[in-house]
Order: structure tokens, then C-alpha cells, then sequence
């Protein structure tokens, strides 16, 4: 098996087996880098950053020029053709006609989908808005697994902001695939979307015990616990003494504390309004002294503002230096690979990914998710609502392109009305006939509105639905 053209869009395009197989080939790297020169000789990678970066860029950037590559760039989107209106798919063709690869940054959720369905060359996402950085995950599973020889087991903390924090969407599924238990301390207002945590225990199973109020973690001097997600592989059982059982597993030690700032660029207005710092308190040395951080790394994927003391610089516990030090190994590793310039031996998988139905046509509800590159792209007729049928009770699609997903109000099938105009209804997604529709025939509505406009007809099941919401006459 090999992981040469392919890209990585998100960390689930990596199984457990082949991000091991990465990690064993960055150790090989680490220890000899000099002789990795020449590896990616006459090789072009195109390094497009459309939001600010520095380690990222530059780790990238340096890994292929020691791989004997080339790199050419852009990083203002108003310097480019983009800003004359050029489709992100028109760009990818171009750009992808130039060059062996493409290492990309976005504002816009999903938009190195869109780049790695049109390019014709291996992509790496370097961030797409608030939705996932999946080099971050690589670089931060590394640096855990280096210190602590192995992830399964391990109890880490997520800390901040766990909305808008990408690195921290990757992190939570990566953690999840390596058997990690995950502590969710969010700052008030900003914690774990919806979505990423439907995604969590619907694809890897476990344990998610929310809690209601912060009390119990607060008298153990202890941040705000949100919620705690246990893997499948844990031998503890919350559900039935969800207060003690947690606190015996805060006393045993947090084996890492991964720390993230404010991203307030992707605040709404409303929260920029908001005065965070007190809701924001300072990771210092008076936070870590408890026996449960003795032993507790602490990571973060940089930059810092005001929420990582200073002070912790020299404490043999903090990682992120070390973190953005690897990044350059681990990221010529991967570029080697994607490349074909290197091979790994990959295990076979013993549970192959979850295959969910897609939902493709050229009309249908665009994705809830405003900042999402589907949405953004409104005028280009290129870029078809696409989605995977993650559910079918209730019925539920996630977006292909940024992964937030939705319960459509209504449905209807492509084989029942036989293009007679008499028989085309449609049906409330609660009622049993969703059930029935196969996945290739079924047509979803966010309104009724939306139905009829494409000439259905409201069938029995939703004629109460509509006379409740005050629509029937």
C-alpha cells in the first residue's frame, strides 16, 4: 500500500496504520536530515496561504527545500487572480498544471476539497477556516507519542477555544483513532461545535458524559469540565457514577494539556463584542501546580496571546517549541510520501472506514454553514451541494465540504413520481416514507417552499405539519 498522489484534506483521509507508518519514516527523517537532500530533486510544490501563517508556511517550506524541491508561492489573495472573481476550481486546474503539489490555506471551510477534487495533483490542507488543519494533528500526535511512547489510554485536555479552532477539530478525531481519552475545558460560549461531536461518537464510538454545571472540577481546583469522552478501548463506565468515576480519573494525572487562543478573526459580532479575558484565564505555574499536572504535558500549536504564561518557556513540562520543531520533519515526511519519493510499509486496517451514501444533485438546500466554500461560491455553477447520509433516523447529512451537518425538513423520491407532475409529493423527513426512499432517489427540501417551487406537491404526511405552522388554508 502506498500513499503516493494522494491528499490530505482532513485526518480521516489517514487511517491509524498509515499515520503510524508516517511517524516511523519521520524518525528515520529526524535522524538524518542532511541525507534527505535530493529526495524531491525537480519536484515543484506551490505554497498558496490566503490567511496569515508562519510556522506552517515556513515548516512546509523549508521541509521541501531539504528535500532537494522547489517552492513557489502566494500569499495575498489580492495579488491573484481569485480576486478578479477566478473560481477556487479554475485556480486549482492552473496552479495544478504548474506543479507537483499544493499546500494550501483558506478562510473558506472546505475549500482544499475543492482544490484537491480539481488540481490533479497531491494537496495538503494547511488550514481551511474553522474546520480542520490536519498537519497541526500530525505534528501534535508526534510530539505526544515521542514523550509518552504511545496515545492509547492517555487522558488530554483541550482547553480554550474549542469552536472556532481548527487544530482542535483535527485533534479530536485523531485522538479518538488512537485510542486517546479526551477532557474538553472550553472558555464560556466557546465550546465543541455540534457537529464535531455528533461526528465523534457517531464514527468512533465511545463515551461522551456532558456535565451541566463545572462544580465538581472547580472544588478540585481544577479549569471548567465540559465534557469528558471516553474510547471504546477504556475499561471506566461514567454512566454509572459519572462524578466519582471522574474525579478518579483527574486525580491519576492529565497526560497533556493542549492549550489555544481566542480565534477571534472567526468571531461573530456578537463575540467580538464580549469581553473575554476573565472568561480566558492565564495556563501559568499556579494552574499546573495540582498532583494531577504533575506529569502533564503542555502543548499548543502557537501563536500564543495572552493565555500561555510566559514563565512556562522553561518548564520541562511545555511542548510547543518542540512541537513547531517538528514540523519540519514530519511535513518532509509527508511530502516524501504523497510525492512517491518514499514508501512505507502500512499495515491493513482491521476496520475499514465508515462508507456513507452521498447525496449529489444539481439543485438542493445549500449547507447551513455560511463560512462553508459551497456557500461562499454561490455564483459558480460548478461547485453542486454535496453531501453524505450520515443517518437515516433522524435524517441527517453532513456536508462534503466542511462538515456541518443538518436535519432537512422534508423529502421526496426521484422514482416514485415518474415525472408526472400529479404524483410528485413530497413527504415530512419524520415520517416513515424517509425510511423507505433509497439513497440514489432521494431529494431533500429545508422547506416546503423549496419543494414546491420544483412543482411537489405536499402529500397526507405533512398537511398537520403545515396547518400547525400556520401555511395550510
Amino acid at each position: 500500500m502506498t500513499l503516493a498522489n494522494r491528499s490530505l484534506v482532513t485526518i480521516d483521509d489517514f487511517s491509524y496504520g498509515e499515520i503510524e507508518a508516517l511517524f516511523n519514516l519521520t524518525d528515520e527523517m529526524s535522524g538524518a536530515m542532511d541525507e534527505q537532500y535530493g529526495l524531491c530533486h525537480g519536484k515543484i510544490m506551490a505554497s498558496l496561504f490566503f490567511e496569515p501563517s508562519t510556522r506552517t508556511r515556513l515548516s512546509f517550506e523549508t521541509a521541501m527545500h531539504r528535500l532537494g524541491g522547489s517552492v513557489i508561492t502566494a500569499a495575498d489573495v489580492g495579488a491573484t487572480s481569485l480576486a478578479k472573481g477566478e473560481s477556487i476550481a479554475d485556480m486549482a486546474r492552473v496552479v495544478g498544471s504548474y506543479v507537483d503539489m499544493i499546500v494550501i490555506r483558506h478562510p473558506w471551510e472546505g475549500a482544499a476539497k475543492v482544490v484537491a477534487d480539481y488540481s490533479g495533483v497531491p494537496v495538503i490542507n494547511a488550514g481551511d477556516g474553522g474546520h480542520q488543519h490536519p498537519t497541526q494533528t500530525l505534528c501534535d500526535l508526534y510530539t505526544i507519542k515521542k514523550e509518552k511512547k504511545t496515545l492509547k489510554g492517555l487522558k488530554i485536555g483541550l482547553w480554550g477555544d474549542l469552536k472556532y479552532g481548527r487544530t482542535i477539530h483535527s485533534l479530536i478525531f485523531a485522538l479518538a483513532k488512537f485510542g486517546a481519552n479526551i477532557l474538553f475545558y472550553p472558555t464560556p460560549g466557546l465550546e465543541v461545535p455540534e457537529h464535531v461531536l455528533e461526528k465523534l461518537t457517531m464514527e468512533y464510538g465511545g463515551e461522551l458524559e456532558k456535565y451541566a454545571t463545572p462544580d465538581t472540577a472547580s472544588k478540585e481546583k481544577l479549569f471548567p469540565l465540559d465534557a469528558i469522552y471516553l474510547t471504546p478501548s477504556s475499561p471506566h463506565q461514567l454512566a454509572m457514577m459519572p462524578d466519582v468515576n471522574l474525579q478518579v480519573e483527574l486525580k491519576t494525572g492529565i497526560d497533556a494539556l493542549y492549550v489555544t487562543r481566542p480565534q477571534k478573526e472567526r468571531f461573530s459580532a456578537a463575540e467580538k463584542g464580549e469581553e473575554l479575558r476573565e472568561k480566558y484565564p492565564v495556563v501559568d505555574k499556579k494552574l499546573l501546580r495540582g498532583r494531577e499536572f504533575k506529569k502533564t504535558l503542555v502543548m499548543h500549536p502557537l501563536p500564543r496571546v495572552d493565555e500561555l504564561a510566559l514563565e512556562l518557556d522553561t518548564d520541562p513540562r511545555s511542548m510547543y517549541f518542540k512541537q513547531a520543531a517538528r514540523g519540519v520533519p514530519v511535513r518532509m515526511s509527508l511530502i516524501a510520501l504523497l510525492l512517491g519519493a518514499k514508501d512505507a510499509a502500512i499495515p491493513q486496517e482491521a476496520a475499514p472506514s465508515i462508507a456513507y451514501p452521498v447525496y449529489r444533485r444539481d439543485y438542493g438546500p445549500r449547507c447551513p454553514n455560511q463560512r462553508c466554500v459551497s456557500v461562499q461560491e454561490t455564483e459558480v455553477k460548478y461547485l453542486k451541494p454535496e453531501y453524505k447520509i450520515v443517518n437515516r433516523n433522524p435524517l441527517t447529512l453532513r456536508c462534503a465540504y466542511c462538515e456541518h451537518g443538518f436535519e432537512p425538513e422534508y423529502v421526496a423520491s426521484s422514482d416514485w413520481h415518474e415525472g408526472k407532475t400529479a404524483t410528485k409529493k413530497y413527504h415530512s423527513a419524520s415520517s416513515h416514507w424517509a425510511d423507505k426512499i433509497r439513497p440514489e432517489n432521494l431529494i431533500v427540501f429545508r422547506s416546503n417552499q423549496d419543494a414546491e417551487t420544483l412543482g411537489f406537491k405536499p402529500s397526507r404526511y405533512v398537511k398537520i405539519r403545515r396547518r400547525r405552522k400556520g401555511t395550510q388554508k
